[in-house]
């Protein structure tokens, strides 16, 4: 007296509390837990999860005086409730693939209210999610789908590769084409403005000198279509005092040529005596006829 009874309350022991599955004693083995691991997604999907809870007392007179059962079916009760809150809020894909440090963190922060609301004692040091995955009646269904999502990163992220690849050599292709296309505008361009300016020069000599400009253009234009030929024009009309001039040496240096080339790509036959001779003929044929000769 006054004293009834007391309990000790170990404040210093970290406790730890199994939802969805138990360990065995004495294998060591993990039984599942339907009733607890079974919860349904926001997409309305079943999963099958696992959680793992750490804990201690915080306020030893809170948990003997406000709650009556033990710690460790109070933590795993509102474990239980604030797990299936959680996941009622997550996808299917959040919980089993990237979200689930997310998932535990939500978890923790609202087990923790649930137990400050009933005046528990207890502090939640750590949930850590050990398992998730879709119900083995499913599961093969779902790796197919896994793995279907995992093609398509995977052909996304090559698609993105070539893409960076070939959208510079294209961007660069395209300037290079531009540049040149700008330069070739530049250079006919300027080619036409130079043509231009020539037949301005030209067109004010010609008013200057009409019949003048106009000999020496067809001359000018004679001489550049003809210089090369190596047939003779006689003029009979003219009267016979005309002096004849016969270029002999270059018709004959261009009867060659030509005869040198014939020989390398046929049989040689036309050599460059008969060449000789037949301009010789012809010579003699146009000698008898006296006028101007004009040369193309």
């Amino acid at each position: 007296y006054p004293i009834e009874s007391r309990e000790l309350v170990n404040v210093q022991k970290i406790r730890t509390v199994e939802v969805g599955y138990r360990t065995t004693t004495r294998s060591g083995q993990l039984a599942k837990v339907p009733s607890e691991a079974l919860m349904l997604t926001t997409d309305e999907n079943i999963i099958d999860i696992q959680f793992a809870v750490q804990f201690d007392v915080r306020d030893p007179k809170d948990l003997l005086f406000n709650v009556s059962e033990p710690d460790e079916q109070v933590v795993r009760q509102a474990t239980e409730s604030a797990v299936r809150e959680v996941i009622g809020l997550s996808t299917m894909d959040k919980a089993i693939t990237g979200g689930r440090s997310e998932i535990a963190q939500s978890t923790r922060v609202l087990l923790q209210e649930i137990l400050d609301r009933y005046q528990s004692g207890l502090n939640i040091r750590n949930v850590e999610m050990q398992n998730a995955q879709p119900p083995e009646e499913v599961k093969p269904a779902f790796d197919d789908a896994v793995k279907a999502r995992e093609d398509q990163v995977r052909i996304k992220n090559e698609a993105e590769a070539y893409s960076n690849d070939i959208l510079p050599r294209a961007k660069g292709q395209a300037a290079r084409l531009l540049q040149e296309a700008e330069a070739y505008e530049a250079s006919k361009v300027a080619l036409a403005k130079g043509e231009a300016s020539r037949f301005t020069q030209v067109l004010e000599e010609y008013w200057k000198a009409p019949e003048i400009t106009r000999d020496r253009l067809y001359l000018e234009a004679m001489e550049s279509v003809l210089g090369n030929s190596t047939k003779l024009l006689i003029d009979q009309k003219s009267g016979g005092n005309n002096v004849m001039y016969l270029p002999l040496d270059q018709l004959i240096k261009g009867q060659q040529s030509r005869a040198t080339a014939s020989a390398g790509g046929g049989d040689g036959s036309f050599g460059s005596s008969d060449s000789t001779s037949g301009i010789r003929d012809s010579t003699r044929r146009g000698s008898r006829t006296s006028g101007r000769v004009s040369r193309f």
